[in-house]
Order: structure tokens, then C-alpha cells, then sequence
């Protein structure tokens, strides 16, 4: 196909697209870039206890990310990148825990290109169930959605991460333990 076919071919499938029906925002199909999408090593693991005690019968909850699914779509009218996140929960009820529910809270983090910087930060809370004689579940239900903002040159160079809101005290001890 010759030099000047291509632009008129594009402009005809264009046309085309904007032919009756819905508005399309993606009509050539293309595919959206993804930011460097990971874990913050410190905060991927959740231990809380009952008390000042840091033994297993003190043990209330202890979760991690175990990992995540991910999808980028172009936002509308050109405003950036949509990415969907499926963080997915390994959770696990301790002897102290006083329910068969749990609730924790992870953040997602998009940084600048430089990974330096903090561009926005947001916090998603989460409850896990726990059936009858389970002590464990494996929660990837949870789907989110952000928004950022950008060409799509830019936004493939961020980073977005992923971690649970930590105290202190919990930052501490993922220190102190080391990555499991």
C-alpha cells in the first residue's frame, strides 16, 4: 500500500467509526500503554496482633498481596489512561482474631516517572470473610479503577504500587522480618 493510501485509509475508518451508534474511544483498536505497575516491598505483608505479645497465640490477622491483575483502556476525550487493578488478598485469621471477618486497608500509589514522587495516593478499605472451619481465604474480587492523567508517552513512564496502610508498628515488624 502506498505512502498515500494510508492516510486516506485511516480518515475511511474513522468515518466509519463515527457512523451511528455508540461513540467509540478506542475505533482503530488500539491498545492503551500500562504504567510499570508492582508491590511496595515494605507494605506487601499484614501481621497484626492482640496486645504487646508477637507470638502465634497472639495472632489476629496476617495477610499479603499476593499479586495483582491489570488493565489500561484510553480514559475519555483524551484525558489519560484508565487502569483497573485486581489486587489479590492472601488472608489468614489468627488465634486472637474475635470474628470471621477482617478489615485492612491497602493504598495505590501512582509516582512520577522519576519514581521519586508521589502524584496521588488513594486508600480502598476491605473486609474478608471467613467461612465456617477455614482460616484462610484468597480474596481477588476487588476491582478499582484510577484515572491518569496524561499522553500516553507519560503515563507508560509512571508507576503505580500497591501496599497495605500500615502502622508504625506493623512497618516495623515487615522491617525487622525481612520479605517473605
Amino acid at each position: 500500500m502506498g505512502r498515500l493510501a494510508r492516510p486516506a485509509l485511516a480518515a475511511a475508518v474513522l468515518a466509519l467509526a463515527a457512523c451511528g451508534g455508540e461513540p467509540s474511544q478506542n475505533p482503530l483498536n488500539l491498545t492503551a500503554p500500562c504504567p510499570r505497575i508492582g508491590l511496595i516491598g515494605d507494605a506487601a505483608d499484614l501481621t497484626r496482633h492482640a496486645g504487646p505479645g508477637r507470638d502465634l497465640t497472639t495472632l489476629v490477622l496476617d495477610a499479603r498481596i499476593a499479586g495483582f491483575n491489570a488493565k489500561c483502556d484510553f480514559a475519555s476525550r483524551n484525558s489519560g489512561i484508565d487502569v483497573t487493578l485486581s489486587p489479590i488478598f492472601e488472608v489468614e485469621r489468627g488465634p486472637a482474631a474475635q470474628s470471621r471477618t477482617a478489615e485492612f486497608t491497602y493504598i495505590v500509589a501512582v509516582m512520577d516517572a522519576s519514581g521519586q514522587a508521589i502524584q496521588s495516593r488513594e486508600a480502598f478499605p476491605i473486609r474478608a470473610s471467613f467461612p465456617p472451619n477455614a482460616p484462610r481465604v484468597r480474596d481477588d474480587s476487588e476491582r478499582i479503577t484510577i484515572r491518569i492523567p496524561g499522553n500516553p508517552a507519560e503515563v507508560r513512564n509512571r508507576r503505580v504500587l500497591i501496599g497495605f496502610q500500615l502502622t508504625e508498628a506493623e512497618l516495623a515488624l515487615n522491617r525487622a522480618r525481612g520479605p517473605r
